[in-house]
């Protein structure tokens, strides 16, 4: 496996009295796909452009391989990168565009049709790039990005205007780059899809480190796992399950669900085992776990800079005496998991990025 990786240590950004970054610290490692999350104007492209020396740290670091981004003697062989899908000559054909980078960083030729045909573009490889839909244009950006045959590679935002054959494919691209041993960094908001593609996340808000861990470690920390139970006798199942101790609350019918029991603090192997013992059927036994997005909505609600109505409110349904629309609960206090995980305090420092 490849050493490179990404480090970033106390890394702050301001603009004037706007604070974008705020003493991050965080570790990209090879090998598997990390996700950068946060809400909008969280400081992700910011810190982006740092890792890429686009923008200037007012104080701390962002390294590749050891060294910041401008000592890489071979730059474009190193790291790829895709900020901005529309960043291309709106008259170049995608073969052209393609062309001129190989030939400023000292790439063959040859490299280019490689890619366009990596990436899905070999067809339309001669047309303008500006006529591009986004979709086609994330494609052009994502060839660009691997035009150095890069072990780095960074995305903000790649899947934006991809149709869902497409999102499949930079899933499974971006999984195999990372199995290659590469480095990957992706940025999405499309939380549904970072789950299935990323084994690490970064969260950050307002600039501030939230969570550094596992998938699987964010939303075990940020949510509740239940079992959910159904059967025959649910009255006395429910009876029996109060009376070993469990949280049990009934969940009555809806036009999708028959009613059911929700259980918390147990396993289903306890719960099977425990209604096994007083000989009570079941017709559903299964374990319920909560989603990225609820761990997400629950641990960033109080760093959103900017918050639109409630669906329920909008339609008059908003309970009286409730949060302000559109505003999430904040989240509960605690540790999280393995250490790697900062509190999320609220501040005013307005985010740019």
């Amino acid at each position: 496996m490849l050493v490179t990786m990404i480090e970033v240590r106390g890394l702050t950004k301001h603009y004037g009295s706007t604070v974008a970054v705020d003493d991050l610290t965080f570790t990209v490692k090879p090998g598997i796909v990390t996700g950068f999350l946060g809400p909008n104007g969280a400081g992700k492209s910011t810190t982006m452009r740092m890792i890429l020396g686009l923008d200037r740290p007012t104080a701390g670091t962002a390294t590749v391989k050891g060294v910041p981004y401008g000592q890489l003697s071979n730059p474009l062989g190193t790291v790829g990168s895709l900020l901005d899908a529309k960043w291309v000559h709106p008259n170049r054909s995608a073969r052209n565009h393609l062309k001129w980078m190989a030939a400023s960083n000292g790439l063959p030729r040859t490299r280019v049709d490689e890619v366009l045909g990596l990436v899905g573009l070999s067809d339309v490889a001669d047309k303008r790039a500006g006529g591009f839909s986004l979709g086609m244009s994330q494609r052009l950006g994502i060839a660009g990005a691997l035009l150095g045959d890069p072990e780095v590679l960074l995305f903000d935002e790649p899947v934006n205007g991809l149709d869902p054959e497409g999102i499949v494919w930079i899933r499974k691209f971006m999984q195999h780059l990372a199995a290659e041993g590469r480095t990957v960094l992706v940025s999405s908001h499309l939380l549904s899809e970072m789950a299935l593609t990323a084994q690490n996340l970064v969260v950050i808000g307002r600039g501030r480190l939230i969570s550094d861990s596992s998938v699987q470690e964010f939303v075990d920390f940020a949510t509740d796992t239940t079992v959910r139970v159904r059967g025959p006798r649910l009255e006395e199942i429910e009876r029996c399950l109060r009376d070993g101790g469990l949280g049990v609350r009934l969940e009555p019918a809806d036009p999708i669900h028959p009613p059911h029991l929700v259980v918390s603090g147990a396993t289903t192997d306890q719960v099977g085992d425990m209604l096994a013992a007083r000989s009570l059927a079941l017709h559903e036994l299964a374990g319920q776990s909560g989603s990225l997005e609820d761990a997400f909505m629950k641990l960033t609600g109080d760093q959103v800079e900017y918050h639109g109505a409630d669906a329920d409110a909008m339609l008059g349904h908003g309970p009286e005496g409730g949060p302000p629309p559109g505003r999430p609960p904040a989240a509960e206090g605690g540790t999280p998991p393995a250490g790697r995980h900062a509190a999320h305090e609220q501040g005013a420092d307005k985010e740019v990025r």
